[in-house]
């Protein structure tokens, strides 16, 4: 469920031109590149920046980081990266930030996107920065969050539907043990969360409420208040409904005085061509205010202008030569 507006009747070579004309002089036509690179979709970015490079012997990234800069400049050069080399720079940053909130970055690659893409993440890491995620994990991140996200970025879950309902019901009582023991570290509760494919997991949190008369997420929240427990919260919300996760990161970075704009950017890029259309209606339900308004109220010029296209809320624009 995109929220993507994809404009009509455009080609990536009438799109490098305009960009082209967009980037010349001294400044920059900020609401030209809005309005061609906020209204197409990773496939068709990726086809303009290989045209680019023919055309203009350039890369359009480099020539978009020399003319564009700050929240927005930063949005717009993670936007035109493909899908699994984004991931994979944020995942870096996050490991050198450390810190519960942005790890959940690690827990949201693993969990909240299908095993392909988790794979493709971790050879883009190696490519990239000459050694695994796996080891920066390692290098970077104390037990037990460690074991934790170990766990999730080295699995690759079954992609199927099948669910085995005795072992559901087992696995439920396990969870819930644990989390009345407030024993949430056992490796075999970071066995199932990490192994079981989403399908086994939504039918164990399902019967885990019917048994125990509350979702597993807030029990986890109510059993538990430390790092752990958050990231095991965000684990389930991006297996179960990845939507409460991010429509949470959104909430995080704009309650209070400022406004965390790298977690507000990494939530609306990351999720606007895949589920955007389920976040919105997560957060109003939640916060009963709308993430545009959200948006609009914490956020000022290009980069909100930029934001809000991406929530396929912008004024759709049609450049021609």
């Amino acid at each position: 469920m995109s929220s993507i507006k994809v404009a009509e009747f455009s080609s990536p070579m009438q799109d490098s031109e305009n960009l082209r004309k967009a980037l010349e002089g001294w400044g920059a036509d900020r609401k030209a590149i809005i309005s061609i690179l906020g209204h197409r979709t990773a496939d068709q970015r990726a086809k303009i920046f290989q045209v680019y490079g023919e055309l203009y012997k350039e890369s359009l990234t480099n020539r978009l980081q020399s003319k564009i800069s700050g929240d927005f400049g930063r949005a717009l050069i993670l936007w035109m990266l493909d899908p699994a080399e984004r991931d994979t720079k944020l995942a870096k940053e996050a490991l050198r930030k450390k810190g519960v909130r942005s790890l959940q970055v690690i827990i949201e690659i693993s969990c909240a996107s299908p095993p392909c893409h988790l794979l493709a993440i971790r050879k883009a890491y190696c490519s990239l920065f000459r050694c695994s995620l796996e080891e920066d994990i390692a290098l970077y991140i104390a037990k037990p969050l460690r074991k934790l996200l170990l766990s999730m970025v080295s699995s690759f879950r079954y992609d199927g539907e099948e669910v085995d309902e005795k072992i559901a019901k087992s696995e439920a009582d396990q969870l819930h043990d644990a989390i009345e023991r407030q024993q949430l570290d056992q490796d075999h509760v970071i066995w199932i969360l990490g192994t079981r494919n989403q399908c086994q997991l939504k039918a164990t949190f399902n019967i885990y409420k019917q048994d125990y008369g509350n979702p597993i997420d807030k029990d986890i929240k109510d059993r538990s208040n430390n790092d752990f427990a958050t990231l095991l919260q965000a684990t389930v919300w991006c297996i179960e409904s990845p939507e409460k996760q991010f429509s949470e990161v959104v909430r995080s970075s704009v309650v209070g005085l400022g406004t965390d704009e790298d977690s507000l950017t990494r939530a609306i890029l990351t999720r606007a061509e895949i589920d955007m259309e389920k976040i919105k209606k997560d957060y109003y339900e939640v916060n009963k205010i709308s993430l545009l308004d959200a948006v609009f109220d914490d956020t000022s010029g290009d980069y909100k202008d930029f934001l809000v296209a991406l929530l396929g809320c912008g004024n759709l624009w049609n450049f021609v030569n």
